[in-house]
């Protein structure tokens, strides 16, 4: 992606009202639709063979090793229906441009400092849960380590206008103070690469970020949610942020996902990367699966994994690879193990998934109450080529901390809690 595909990202989306009313009427039969996602959803979990949700992880994992690969390819008028399913194709556009920041700049400054102004701008609210870092290498020696962030921070159109949690307190959605919780959130790790989902403040970051030394790079969704709802400041998407003392940009690209040859709405971003102080070179990508649970969402996430993994092997050069993002997926679909399993790039996880042994476990990503009830999951990953060895995690917060009310609060921006990885080359 260029750099000139990068400022019209920040562009206003010149998007004028529309009665058209529902965009696909004249192709589909409603009727008949539902109840073709009715049969495809059947015949999808019949192919994958659904496992047993009682079962603990470790044995999860190992049945879903031995499955069969075979999946359910739903016919392509309705795949390209489910590819789309999440952007609001029914209702009309709503103009939006990245401008609600306007009134904020950012000069030149220290990361000291700009948590500092974070901490004025949040002043009378509670503190950051407090977090560690939890060695994992069982070494004391981590130079040459590149930290890696990684969060979905929340949209802040989708998590006012759409995602109904009934249990959040208001104000902790009110972005005049929100997104300087945000940034503190990422700067008070002193992250050497930040990998972002559902951005739709970019040019904030990039100012923000700019001003302590990083350099940014966004891609929207095709057909982001966002910008059917009111008030929006223009789609959702994809971010890469880097140190750019640390670390030199060799190439950039990005990629709508496929699923069967079908484009999809969500996208994936990728920087290859020079280390300025030993040369060494990795590729850092970064993706948003499609939402939604069932099996055909799930063989529809694994079909996106692949696409990832085929993309990757040729934007990367054989450099080692760092892809972290929301997956919308368990450690029991398909796509983890299409990720963690395959021949040409086989990658690993970061934190340590299914062994309650270790320290930095992870039992869960995301904790929220929404309408339909509360939700308790693992979805967000930082994955990593055999090149690459795990240092440090970031642990997660206690339940106790997180609180009755779960996320997003006013201590914690986002329904997805913020990842943490020091990496280092083997």
């Amino acid at each position: 992606m260029s750099s000139k595909k990068t400022e019209m990202s920040g562009k206003c989306n010149d998007r004028k009202h529309s009665n058209t009313g529902v965009k696909n009427a004249a192709v589909f039969d409603m009727a008949a639709l539902r109840e073709s996602l009715a049969l495809a959803e059947v015949k999808a979990a019949a192919a994958s063979s659904k496992i047993i949700k009682n079962m603990d992880i470790k044995n999860q994992l190992r049945k879903l090793s031995n499955s069969s690969d075979q999946t359910y390819v739903p016919p392509k008028q309705l795949l390209q229906y489910l590819v789309r399913m999440g952007s609001f194709t029914s209702i009309p556009k709503v103009a939006g441009c990245d401008n609600q920041d306007d009134d904020l700049e950012f000069s030149k400054t220290s990361v000291i400092d700009l948590l500092e102004r974070c901490k004025l701008n949040l002043e009378g609210l509670p503190e950051p849960f407090e977090r560690k870092l939890q060695d994992n290498s069982g070494s004391s020696d981590k130079s040459e380590t590149l930290r890696v962030l990684q969060w979905n921070h929340l949209s802040q159109t989708i998590g006012t206008k759409n995602d109904k949690f009934v249990r959040c307190p208001p104000s902790a959605l009110d972005w005049t103070t929100r997104r300087w919780r945000i940034i503190e959130e990422i700067i008070r790790y002193d992250p050497d690469i930040v990998c972002l989902q559902e951005v739709d403040h970019f040019k904030l970051l990039e100012k923000a970020f700019g001003s302590i030394g990083y350099h940014g790079r966004f891609v929207p969704k095709p057909d982001s949610p966002c910008i059917y709802l009111e008030s929006n400041n223009g789609p959702d998407g994809c971010a890469i942020f880097y140190k750019d003392d640390k670390l030199e940009r060799l190439s950039e690209a990005s990629k709508v996902l496929e699923v069967w040859r079908v484009q999809s709405n969500q996208v994936v971003l990728s920087l290859n990367l020079r280390v300025r102080s030993t040369g060494k070179e990795i590729c850092v990508a970064t993706t948003h699966l499609k939402a939604r649970s069932g099996a055909l969402l799930s063989t529809l996430r694994n079909e996106q994994g692949k696409d990832i993994l085929d993309y990757l092997e040729s934007f990367c050069e054989e450099r080692p690879i760092i892809i972290s993002g929301d997956f919308n997926a368990e450690p029991s679909e398909p796509v983890f193990k299409t990720l963690m399993q395959n021949d040409k790039t086989p990658l690993q996880s970061a934190y340590h998934i299914g062994d309650i042994e270790k320290e930095d476990n992870l039992e869960f990503t995301t904790w929220k109450i929404r309408e339909t009830g509360e939700q308790k999951h693992i979805l967000d990953y930082i994955f990593h080529s055999p090149q690459l060895e795990t240092v440090s995690t970031l642990d997660m917060p206690t339940e106790q901390q997180i609180g009755a009310d779960r996320l997003p609060s006013l201590q914690f921006a986002s329904d997805h809690l913020s990842l943490v990885a020091e990496l280092r080359f083997k």
